[in-house]
């Protein structure tokens, strides 16, 4: 069925889409990187290339699924937040909402780094990825709710924050460097942090979810509330088909400035430069589009709901699979199959295996209305 809900609580094109992109994470690119080892197929090897990331300057599909992520936090930031704030309710308890959100998300964070072991301060890692999400995420939701309604000031945040980015990076010097060279020893967003950001870096030197490189990642999120406000808007004032043009307008303009920006400031996942934020938002603006178009207003969703097993409990999966043996459980289970097969299928098989016992347990979460909410 079509989609006819003036003002949807939820898309289901949105939870659809944060299952596939989850997907990816908890084990579905190592099929491909099993499927290469095995086979030297080059079809197979090309595309478990892709499901890398950069090594350092440059832009691969699995340098998208981070950010992703981040922007559909940012695309249900209006569908929650809208209605109340339209009706005068007060900030107060919104604000306090956020910030403890976004500071539950740094603990969790500090948590799948670390366990719950005592560590000498030095060999804690306190950047994570959950630490982005809640960091960028909820200051991204801040300025949306202090500049409701006032869409020109959001659009004028996304703008400080990435040319105002841009210029410290390039224009601000690095003590034994100079101004405006972005390796790994020398950027200003690394160094930084090494100033202010204690102990041990994903890197050694540099931390790819560091404190610095927040504020442009904020932009990311921006760019999903920009999203969602487009989406939220009553279909009989502004036609599903008017929507969809003007995400694809605006996936298409992102990706062209990026790319053109990246030029003189290189798109680069581990800084997260303005370059990249533009041209990862692109990239998801047009992704969510084409859900959006086949789930909600074509109304081809009864496969969506395998991506939502997924997408409705992201943040416990992405927890989970740090904590739990899926790998143990998985050979338990079809181990007395597999073994019937050559070893470089039983390979294959099991790297898929191990994704069907992650969305088992989800489904039976799922049925069981048992979501972690954050």
């Amino acid at each position: 069925m079509s989609h006819t809900a003036s003002k949807p609580s939820r898309l289901l094109s949105l939870d659809a889409l944060r299952g596939f992109d989850m997907f990816w994470i908890i084990g579905g690119e190592e099929i491909f990187h099993v499927l290469a080892k095995v086979t030297g197929w080059a079809g197979a090897i090309f595309m478990a290339e892709q499901f890398t990331h950069a090594e350092w300057n440059g832009f691969r599909p699995y340098d998208l699924i981070f950010p992703l992520f981040l922007f559909m936090a940012g695309v249900s930031t209006p569908f929650s937040l809208a209605r109340p704030l339209a009706q005068g309710q007060d900030r107060g308890p919104m604000v306090g909402k956020i910030v403890r959100r976004g500071l539950t998300l740094v603990l969790l964070g500090i948590i799948y780094n670390n366990g719950l072991q005592i560590k000498p301060l030095e060999e804690m890692r306190f950047a994570s990825v959950l630490g982005r999400i809640g960091l960028a995420g909820m200051f991204a939701q801040l300025i949306y709710v202090f500049n409701f309604n006032k869409p020109t000031r959001q659009y004028t945040w996304l703008a400080v924050l990435l040319l105002g980015y841009w210029a410290l990076m390039m224009l601000v010097p690095v003590p034994g460097c100079g101004a405006g060279i972005l390796t790994m020893e020398c950027n200003f967003s690394s160094y930084v942090d090494r100033l202010l950001l204690p102990g041990r870096f994903h890197r050694v030197i540099h931390d790819p979810e560091g404190l610095m490189s927040t504020m442009p990642a904020i932009g990311t999120g921006l760019l999903g509330i920009f999203t969602g406000n487009l989406l939220r808007q009553d279909s009989k004032t502004l036609p599903n088909t008017q929507k969809i043009q003007t995400l694809l307008a605006a996936g298409v303009a992102c990706l062209a400035v990026g790319w053109a920006w990246g030029l003189v400031f290189p798109i680069n996942k581990n800084i997260w430069t303005s370059s990249f934020t533009l041209f990862a938002g692109g990239w998801s603006i047009l992704l969510l589009t084409l859900f959006y178009w086949v789930i909600d207003v074509r109304g081809y969703n009864r496969w969506a709901w395998v991506g939502a097993v997924i997408g409705t409990n992201s943040i416990l999966i992405y927890l989970a699979q740090h904590f739990i043996d899926f790998d143990f459980t998985a050979h338990a289970m079809f181990q007395g199959v597999l073994k019937y097969f050559s070893e470089p299928t039983q390979e294959v098989l099991g790297a898929i295996c191990y994704v069907l016992v992650e969305w088992l347990f989800l489904y039976f979460l799922y049925k069981k209305k048992v979501f972690l909410k954050v």
